[in-house]
């Protein structure tokens, strides 16, 4: 009998600490999922109703930093058999994000399922300053990028099969009006990346850069397969920009004449 009363003491115990478990602790998981290039800073509430301030970091051991305003709220519980995140942030996501997490035999799934938008037209995630990316350092920090980042897409789905990574849907990145203090240009254009891929069958998801206006001109394509990313394009100026761009495109890639190269993985 008193071995049934400590078990049963024992498990309570452990269910009301699971119940309890402070923010802090999914801060710490974000952290070190992340290589400390996302932190959640000033964590309060419960792993599963609590708030945060996201910061951009360089990573372990790196100065730069850079927080977004406002603090971003959370829900975590079960829904079916998927573990669900409900989060809110008034700067920058479009009313409320749904992430679920499904886990299965030897594969698990994460869905993105922002607030629908009109008919036809992709569910926008959200919307964040170019400005947060200086956290991350190098490059980031030199070009000092300003405009916005608007994220939107339909049926974003990331897959893991056997400890592959695969990407189903299709997430579009919309870079507006964006500026650097590298250049006097008031703006040096607008950008659409496209990520799109379909997981059923097997393949990498494919990734396509263009430039929708502007004096700096990007175009590029790649892959995105297994977390890792391969990517080639090139930068150059528009007739007329060439000089006040030069230097920003020194920065950019390696040149090749008037073109500047890019190549990533």
């Amino acid at each position: 009998m008193i071995g049934w009363v400590t078990a049963g003491a024992t498990l309570g115990a452990a269910l009301a600490l699971l119940a309890l478990a402070p923010a802090a602790w999914l801060a710490a998981a974000v952290a070190g999922a992340t290589e400390q290039r996302l932190l959640l800073a000033d964590a309060r509430g419960t792993v599963w109703a609590g708030s945060a301030v996201p910061v951009l970091t360089g990573g372990q051991g790196s100065s730069d930093a850079s927080a977004l305003p406002g603090r971003l709220h959370w829900r975590l519980g079960l829904d079916g058999g998927a573990l669900a995140l409900r989060a809110r942030h008034a700067c920058c996501l479009n009313g409320e994000l749904l992430m679920r997490w499904t886990p299965g035999w030897g594969r698990s799934r994460v869905e993105l399922q922002p607030e629908p938008g009109p008919q036809g037209e992709p569910a926008v995630v959200g919307q964040w300053p170019a400005a947060w990316l200086v956290g991350l350092g190098t490059p980031w920090n030199t070009l000092q990028p300003s405009g916005s980042i608007r994220v939107a897409g339909t049926g974003m789905v990331v897959e893991s099969v056997q400890g592959r990574w695969l990407f189903d849907g299709r997430a579009e990145i919309e870079l507006d009006a964006m500026t650097s203090r590298i250049s006097t240009l008031d703006e040096l254009g607008s950008y659409l990346v496209v990520l799109e891929g379909d997981a059923s069958r097997g393949e990498s998801a494919s990734l396509q850069l263009s430039t929708l206006r502007g004096a700096l001109r990007l175009t590029g394509s790649g892959e995105w397969s297994a977390a890792r990313l391969r990517f080639s394009g090139q930068a150059s100026a528009a007739a007329g920009s060439e000089d006040v761009l030069n230097n920003l495109l020194n920065i950019i890639g390696r040149r090749q004449g008037a073109v500047s190269v890019i190549s990533i993985g």
